[in-house]
């Protein structure tokens, strides 16, 4: 983690990609900026589905080290224009070794989307927008690097190792 930022992460909202915990919960909140190309990220991922936890997710594609992290994140915010994001985010970091343009459609179509709407959506304005979001809210917050996790803690965001962060639950 650097200190680097100007800003800090912003606040989970409805636009968010979120899953476990439920609404009004007390579950605590976790916001993970991950690249779906980064081997860390994916054994990440496969830990916070282990705790009692509410996970958004947000994107911080490092193209310098991780070419086809971008068309991977643009994928799988075309299969959530169909609501179809974590089915797909599940399939990419399953998979890591396969995010060509051949594959990405693969899964789409083992996703049952629409092929032609999910290529039109995957390159749209819309979708480029929304990772763009998501990584400068990073880069702002001061994330250099994938994965980079922060606790949302009494309504303010708090940097978190994921160690750190089993052990505060007691699942690690």
């Amino acid at each position: 983690m650097s200190e680097l930022g100007s800003a800090p992460v912003p606040e989970p909202d409805d636009g968010d990609h979120r899953r476990g915990g439920w609404p009004g919960s007390d579950s605590p909140i976790v916001i993970a900026y991950a690249d779906f190309e980064c081997p860390y990220c994916a054994a990440q991922e496969q830990r916070l589905r282990e705790l009692a936890i509410e996970v958004v997710f947000r994107h911080f594609p490092v193209r310098s080290s991780h070419p086809r992290a971008w068309p991977a994140a643009g994928a799988a915010e075309a299969a959530g224009c169909e609501g179809r994001f974590w089915e797909m985010h599940d399939l990419l970091f399953g998979d890591q070794a396969r995010l060509e343009d051949p594959h990405l459609w693969a899964r789409a179509q083992t996703l049952g989307l629409d092929l032609e709407r999910f290529d039109a959506d995957r390159r749209s304005d819309e979708v480029r927008d929304r990772i763009t979001r998501d990584f400068r809210s990073g880069v702002r917050a001061g994330v250099v690097t994938t994965p980079t996790l922060f606790a949302w803690v009494d309504g303010r965001p708090e940097p978190v190792d994921l160690t750190e962060l089993e052990r505060r639950l007691g699942g690690g």
